[in-house]
């Protein structure tokens, strides 16, 4: 037997008159185990956090040969590795990529939309396990930071996080970016029309891979450095002029790293059952290293740490769901 993949809409209070006009009413992905239409039982629940540069629906592709996400729940259940278990898949595409799944003046209320609106939609809508003991958040990239920062803010929603390649330690992770944005927003003339010829760009022909670094570090200040009445309602960590680093900027972004909060939040953090990290020895943004300090700061703190490292890169790397969810489903209580 399969599961099945339901979608809904989702209006979202949050999310409404958010910053960049980003819609407030979402799709949103289920997945229900094999037997659920068939019975009365509950489930516990496990909430999946896309990465910066997709959205909801990119669970669901199968890319070449590899299966979605989706069928992997279906593998893991099939052979008793995983009870079943109910997945959700929330969308939190913004104009700008993507959210870090943060409260932002910038972007929007995007930690809210997670933990109030689609949690509360869930419990509602499907025969889940409503208590935090029941719940796990997991993901990869800049959804691996997102439940980091659910571990910081909410366990009193979730009780075990999976972070994979988590954006963490900013010098290796984000600097490198910085020099390239500012070469791109100094050749376009500034902010606004940068981001307005890449939306004509995206849709005449496409977004280039030289594109990446210069939406990402506009993203990122977005959600990390937010300013009201700045280009876009976001303050640059560098000037755009000669790209010298504007330190009193960049220290905002450091407050969000998750190498400076996590020993600061370890009380939240001891909260949890489990925290799963792991990244890539090849992780093209040098993640394995700021993974690695949070982990060493979890372990120091008392908090249970299950932390891997493998041989691949940072892309094409979905099958490592099948090692949280392997780790974490098992501790979710059930009925």
């Amino acid at each position: 037997m399969k599961g099945v993949l339901e979608t809904r809409e989702v209006q979202s209070p949050s999310l409404e008159n958010n910053p960049l006009g980003d819609p407030a009413r979402r799709r949103l992905t289920v997945y229900l185990p094999p037997g659920y239409a068939a019975g009365t039982q509950r489930y516990p629940v496990v909430y999946f956090l896309h990465a910066f540069g997709s959205g909801g629906g990119s669970w669901t592709n199968a890319a070449g040969f590899s299966p979605s996400v989706p069928d992997r729940l279906d593998a893991l259940i099939e052979a008793g590795t995983i009870p079943p278990v109910i997945g959700v898949f929330p969308d939190a595409w913004t104009k700008l990529g993507g959210s870090q799944w943060v409260n932002s003046d910038a972007i929007g209320r995007y930690r809210d939309y997670l933990v109030k609106d689609i949690v509360g939609f869930v419990d509602k809508t499907f025969r889940t396990l409503p208590r935090p003991a029941s719940r796990a958040v997991v993901g990869h990239s800049s959804g691996g930071y997102g439940a980091l920062v659910m571990g910081r803010y909410h366990p009193e929603i979730f009780s075990l996080v999976g972070a994979h390649a988590p954006d963490s330690y900013f010098e290796y992770s984000y600097m490198p970016d910085l020099p390239k944005a500012a070469t791109a927003l100094m050749k376009a003339g500034g902010v606004e029309t940068w981001v307005t010829e890449l939306r004509q760009r995206a849709v005449a022909t496409k977004v280039r891979g030289d594109d990446f670094p210069v939406i990402n570090i506009l993203a990122m200040a977005a959600a990390y450095s937010p300013k009201k009445g700045e280009p876009l309602n976001l303050e640059l960590p560098f000037e755009q002029h000669n790209a010298k680093l504007r330190l009193d900027v960049w220290n905002r972004w450091l407050v969000h790293d998750p190498v400076r909060f996590v020993p600061k939040f370890l009380d939240a953090f001891r909260k949890l059952k489990t925290v799963y990290l792991d990244a890539g020895t090849r992780d093209e943004f040098n993640l394995r290293w700021g993974t690695r300090m949070v982990a060493d700061d979890l372990k120091a703190g008392g908090v249970t740490v299950v932390h891997e490292e493998f041989e691949d890169g940072h892309s094409g790397v979905s099958y490592r769901f099948e090692r949280s969810l392997s780790v974490l489903v098992p501790l979710l209580a059930a009925d």
